[in-house]
């Protein structure tokens, strides 16, 4: 399948074309149906000579070519109607009805405050262009009005206030919130991906968009919410979120103080939160790529944290030096991992108090470790433990994850020797 990408070196056209050469290359195979050949990348730059041999060639075409905030509202309709003008005509020519995936807005609904939207109505201009061309032409037009977009690589100062704000709090800079109650849509970009995905295999996603006040099933709608539905004439991607300026900001500013507080928020599988601290780290810049951690150091090693959780505890990193112990304590109910990476040692514990069968203490269970076969010891609640490094020349370097972050107002660890 050769396919073709118009404004293939935008935001959206970048993330695409990148994607497509992991599954033309073998490297993703998440869709074993889909079999790339060409990826054609059509953009400013490109000459009409080019654009008239890969609509000649192409097997499906992605137009994500647009204009989004021009110096001159005459440039929306060159970019947003003239260009698929352009394009269509060239699939006309070569008699070419292979399918046609539009990029347009929901801006188009012309809904609401979208109802004057200079940007809105050339959009609406394009899907109706595309429409009247599948009727012409028989050919399968898939009209897509995407919302918000976020994600990697989006341009800051231009038309994503999300972006904006990654980009600037990322790198120290003011950020000017209006109206932190103001909510968003937003479509991140791995999420389209895999709807295109879903296009090309022929199993887009449809819907319609009922006009404001309409009732249906219960449910009033706003001209601007899609009712999905098999037989909608537009398309749209389902995995969408919704959240306030201000919870974004307030999201952002603790990814920021992340490598100072150590705490990783909460970021379940599919989460917004999730997404949005994917696309806050590739705002970072270089300076912050790396960042030093703090080093408990003493004559016997060091121990450094690595990372709290909000739930799951932290992980820290513990070096002992050749002979030394560590350790010699228990906890109520707090219980670790210790998994030694590198080195040779013994992991010992004990129960605390005295055995009743023996009237004696509780004799010590041992774990003989290495670097050379990792394996993970739990410390049990209620056991004094320890880790010895039997090495007389090499350091014993453990990682450690306990089920709670460290307060010092109750630490739950006693001292006494195994």
């Amino acid at each position: 399948m050769n396919i073709l990408i118009t404004g293939a070196k935008g935001f959206v056209g970048r993330n695409l074309v990148e994607n497509l050469k992991t599954l033309r290359d073998g490297r993703n195979k998440t869709r074993p149906s889909l079999q790339i050949g060409e990826i054609f990348e059509y953009d400013l730059g490109s000459s009409p000579e080019e654009l008239d041999i890969y609509c000649r060639e192409a097997d499906f075409v992605f137009n994500l070519a647009g204009v989004n905030r021009p110096k001159d509202p005459e440039e929306f309709k060159a970019g947003n109607f003239g260009f698929a003008s352009t394009l269509l005509d060239m699939l006309k020519k070569h008699g070419n009805k292979c399918p046609v995936m539009l990029s347009s807005s929901v801006q188009a609904t012309l809904a609401g405050r979208f109802g004057t939207s200079e940007y809105g109505l050339s959009k609406k201009a394009g899907e109706d262009l595309f429409f009247k061309y599948a009727k012409e032409s028989g050919a399968k037009v898939l009209v897509y009005r995407f919302p918000n977009l976020a994600g990697k690589w989006c341009r800051p100062n231009y038309n994503s206030a999300v972006a904006t704000f990654c980009n600037n709090i990322a790198n120290d800079l003011p950020i000017t919130v209006n109206d932190p109650s103001v909510e968003l849509e937003l479509l991140f970009i791995d999420d389209l991906i895999e709807e295109m995905y879903d296009a090309l295999e022929g199993k887009e996603h449809h819907c319609e968009y009922p006009a404001a006040g309409e009732i249906i099933d219960g449910r009033e709608y706003d001209g601007l919410t899609p009712l999905w539905t098999d037989e909608g004439r537009y398309c749209g991607a389902l995995n969408t979120h919704k959240a306030t300026l201000g919870y974004i900001v307030e999201c952002l500013e603790r990814f920021h103080d992340q490598p100072t507080s150590l705490v990783m928020p909460t970021i379940p599988k599919g989460s917004f939160e999730k997404k949005l601290y994917s696309m806050y780290l590739s705002y970072l810049p270089e300076e912050k790529v790396a960042f030093d951690l703090k080093m408990n150091e003493d004559e016997r090693g060091s121990f450094t944290e690595l990372l709290r959780t909000a739930d799951c505890g932290q992980f820290s990193v513990n070096i002992s030096k050749p002979g030394i112990t560590k350790g010699q304590h228990w906890h109520n109910s707090k219980w670790e991992f210790f998994i030694v990476v590198s080195g040779h040692g013994l992991i010992q514990e004990r129960k605390i108090g005295i055995n009743p069968e023996t009237e004696q203490p509780y004799e010590p269970i041992e774990f003989e470790v290495s670097g050379d076969k990792v394996q993970a010891v739990h410390m049990l609640p209620g056991y004094t433990h320890n880790i010895i490094n039997l090495s007389e020349t090499e350091n014993l370097v453990t990682l450690m994850w306990a089920n709670e972050t460290f307060d010092a107002k109750r630490p739950d660890t006693f001292y006494e020797e195994v």
